[in-house]
């Protein structure tokens, strides 16, 4: 499973003229509650105290008449208390780690900033002396390097210049997303950040993310659906969770990412008659689709029931799933680009189609990541990028509460075959199970593919919320180590998923690393029951079990 990103428009940019607030806003800003009966703020309330706190607090946050910003999220919380997340560019170019959250108190008060980066945005030249085309053919040739049989067809690039603030010292450079297809006409992607000055590689990361009336279901049984009526006939489109629907991409591939359109497969809504869908069998193409639209209602409800977000952007709009995807294709994947999730029917051996619940909740979280903190894919951060659709996958199933797919703490345990060699894609009492993933924090973890970065991240929630040692879970056996051989003692699932949410949300940024998290971690405790108590202390218990301290 793998990853992508887009952000949320509402320019506000910090020019000369500066914002324009009323006195009389700015007084009522500054009343406490007590002098009267003020409402709960709204997004538009928190955007105009942050933007006056920008303008206030400019050079503390790095800002000049050289940048602009952008809202990315708004988040208000019962008491008042507002988040506002910024996306910022350099001379209208991107600034890459110059993502930042201001926090605002019920007063409208400023009372801090998370930032990406705190590095002083002031380069030399915007004009780069590596071209275009050349940053191109770099990428296209980190593309070609991963295929050493020279497999992959149709292969272009698309550069972007941005401003780096992520990797050290601000430099200018080229963001660019190469795109072909392999052997079965399935899409790959890489992309590849370069120095705009020497033409040296910064870093590199992949371009999709990846995992998974009633309808009779290949995974979780018979399950209701919300439908839309057509005539005389049925769309599998849920005009209840913002027109989500999902369509048949009949075994053709699309590859349409960052503007860059090779291909494009069909997301034909599929329909019924009856309004009964599926036979739960695999020969009945519209059984995979059941479960496709289930796993996206679960996730729907799971974010708008338990953390108050409605819809992946927090907009009430729906995205929409593709079926059948491909050729044998051993994956599923959130595309930003589309705002759309899409199932390959795996290849039979090693993978089922991959539609399972927890494989839909994970891509899902993909989105919301890209909505929020925006996670670089790459080093620590990529590594917290997948575990938050890990941890957030595993709470979309404890929620959905499915007799036939019980809650677990096993990654993809449905969809795997006996072919592929495990009883699952990844665990998380124990992430070194699968052979590759790191069950502690080192100072090289951030070297691993972010898939294996993630067991930290992985192990932690499972601690936190279940404790160390042997246990049976729903008729699953685990047995969680810890590295300082500590007794960990769980808090349960249901409030790591509130923890981890509001770190995402409120305190996490695009460059966060292991560290940071723990700190997110903390003040996220902290907001929601208090420093000192059972759950804060259990965090940090849980962080020094995997080595973060």
């Amino acid at each position: 499973m793998s990853r992508i990103r887009q952000h949320v428009r509402g320019s506000r940019r910090l020019a000369t003229a500066g914002v324009a607030v009323s006195s009389a806003t700015l007084l009522a800003a500054t009343l406490s509650p007590a002098a009267h009966a003020a409402p709960r703020p709204t997004r538009a309330t928190a955007v105009r105290h942050a933007a006056s706190a920008l303008l206030a607090h400019a050079s503390s946050l790095g800002l000049n008449s050289a940048q602009a910003t952008s809202v990315r999220d708004v988040i208000v919380d019962k008491d008042g208390s507002q988040h506002v997340r910024y996306d910022r560019t350099y001379h209208r170019l991107p600034v890459l780690g110059g993502d930042f959250v201001v926090h605002i108190g019920p007063d409208g008060g400023y009372r801090g900033a998370d930032r990406a980066s705190r590095a002083a945005l002031a380069l030399p030249s915007t004009t780069p002396e590596v071209s275009a085309p050349e940053a191109a053919d770099l990428a296209t040739n980190a593309l070609r390097a991963a295929d050493p049989g020279h497999r992959l067809r149709q292969v272009k690039a698309k550069p972007r210049l941005v401003v780096d603030a992520l990797h050290g010292t601000p430099r200018l450079a080229w963001r660019t997303d190469a795109v072909a297809l392999d052997p079965l006409g399935n899409p790959v992607a890489r992309t590849v950040l370069t120095d705009a000055r020497t033409g040296a590689r910064i870093d590199s990361w992949d371009s999709i993310e990846t995992a998974t009336g009633d309808g009779q279901s290949l995974y979780s049984g018979t399950v209701p659906l919300e439908t839309t009526q057509s005539g005389s006939s049925y769309q599998l489109k849920d005009p209840t969770r913002g027109n989500t629907y999902t369509g048949d991409a009949a075994n053709k591939t699309d590859l349409c990412i960052f503007g860059i359109c090779i291909s494009r497969a069909p997301s034909t809504v599929f329909t019924d008659t009856d309004n009964h869908w599926g036979t739960g069998a695999t020969a009945d193409r519209s059984s995979a689709a059941v479960d496709a639209q289930y796993g996206t209602d679960e996730t729907w409800d799971y974010y708008k029931n338990v953390h108050g977000r409605n819809g992946i952007a927090g907009d009430g709009k729906g995205s929409y799933n593709r079926v059948h995807y491909g050729s044998n294709y051993n994956n599923a994947f959130w595309d930003d680009s589309c705002f759309c999730m899409t199932y390959g029917d795996g290849d039979g051996t090693t993978f089922g189609p991959l539609v399972a619940l927890d494989v839909a909740g994970h891509e899902m979280s993909h989105g919301v990541t890209s909505k929020t903190a925006g996670l670089t894919y790459s080093g620590e951060s990529g590594g917290l990028n997948e575990a938050t659709s890990d941890i957030l996958g595993t709470m979309v199933e404890w929620y959905a509460n499915n007799p036939s797919d019980p809650g677990d703490y096993l990654i993809g345990e449905q969809i795997v075959r006996p072919g592929f060699g495990g009883t699952a894609l990844r665990y998380m009492d124990k992430p070194s199970r699968d052979g590759s993933s790191a069950d502690y924090w080192s100072g090289s973890v951030g070297n691993l593919d972010v898939h294996y970065s993630s067991g930290v991240a992985n192990h932690f929630a499972y601690l936190l919320a279940e404790g160390s040692g042997a246990k049976v879970i729903n008729g699953v056996s685990y047995n969680s180590p810890t590295y300082n051989g500590s007794t960990v003692t769980g808090i349960g699932h249901d409030k790591v998923g509130k923890i981890w949410y509001r770190a995402l949300t409120v305190y996490m940024t695009s460059s966060t690393n292991y560290a940071g998290a723990r700190t997110a971690t903390l003040n996220a405790a902290k907001d929601l029951y208090g420093a000192g108590g059972a759950e804060y202390n259990a965090v940090a218990a849980a962080w020094s079990a995997v080595n973060v301290n």
